[in-house]
């Protein structure tokens, strides 16, 4: 249950930056967030229009696409808003409730997938003649439901850990979105506690969907190992390397962010520019430059469009 608090609307300082760059930042933001959200849309309709696509890694990668267009819309329309407007910084109590539920429900759920994924392309690799099998349908269907469901636990634990406390004043929030570790500095409460529980639920998260990546590539280097052909070899390096890239992007700032003893207000801004606004617009960048199905789906979908055009 939420406690009653006394702050009715929060102030985000937004991106530490000059005055002047509010254009430029604008502009930039802007770009990416718009070719993030056409990215994973057209991923994602590939993926629907081409039947060889069906398959449990494109299966994962379209709750991936769909997650990161969300994930990015959560954070990036409030801060364009707050660099051309000095109103467009406040946010109310409730709708920064939502923020900050949105945000960690997307990211773990995001987190788990990505574990999934890896777990996927084990499968796929050290079990070549059993995969189809061991990941019907029904199971790739589980998997997904799990990692939203768990996602969605995880984040209403963050969220009610970090509203339960009473909110009288300041109401500036040194981010520019809703997280939990500047919200808890406002708190009029001792909220140690409540940071330690937030800091090993976190860390169980991370650490627990890291190592069992890590897991899953040590036995895919292993099995990669054992493929006989170079062709193989090389094929299989780089469908793993696509995902290792986003991981890697995905990890590291939110270990640095949240895993780390102390926050510098400064630096977790910037930081978390990488994972809330870059790591979403690098899932359609890696996934289609890369990946060479589907590059030939992508060419495939326009010379059906261009076809149709000329009817």
């Amino acid at each position: 249950m939420l406690n009653v608090s006394l702050v009715t609307t929060f102030f985000l300082t937004g991106l530490p930056h000059a005055p002047a760059l509010d254009t430029m930042l604008f502009g930039i933001f802007l770009v990416i967030y718009i070719l993030t959200v056409l990215g994973n849309l057209l991923i994602l309709l590939v993926i629907r229009v081409d039947s060889h696509l069906h398959t449990p890694m494109y299966y994962f990668l379209t709750n991936l696409s769909f997650i990161d267009m969300w994930f990015s819309t959560v954070t990036v329309p409030k801060m364009l808003m707050a660099l051309v407007s000095p109103g467009g910084r406040a946010i109310s109590f409730y709708s920064c409730v939502a923020q900050l539920y949105s945000f960690h429900f997307l990211g773990s759920t995001e987190c788990f997938l990505y574990t999934v994924m890896s777990y996927d392309r084990y499968l796929a690799i050290s079990y070549p003649l059993r995969y189809s099998s061991m990941m019907s349908g029904r199971v790739c269907a589980l998997l997904a439901t799990g990692t939203w469901l768990s996602g969605s636990l995880h984040s209403a634990v963050q969220t009610t850990l970090t509203f339960r406390l009473p909110y009288c004043g300041p109401s500036q929030i040194q981010h520019y979105f809703c997280d939990a570790p500047p919200i808890l500095k406002l708190a009029c409460a001792d909220t140690s506690a409540i940071e330690m529980v937030i800091f090993v639920n976190i860390g169980v998260v991370a650490s627990g969907c890291f190592l069992l990546i890590v897991l899953s590539y040590v036995s895919i280097v292993c099995s990669i190992l054992r493929i006989r052909t170079s062709e193989g070899r090389h094929r299989a390096f780089q469908t793993c390397a696509s995902h290792c890239i986003v991981v890697l992007c995905f990890f590291v700032p939110c270990v640095f962010i949240y895993l780390r003893p102390g926050s510098r207000d400064l630096m977790d801004g910037v930081v978390a520019v990488f994972y809330t606004v870059l790591t979403p617009l690098l899932n359609p960048v890696v996934y289609t430059l890369r990946n060479k199905e589907v590059k030939k789906a992508l060419l495939k979908l326009k010379d059906q469009v261009v076809h149709s055009q000329s009817e």
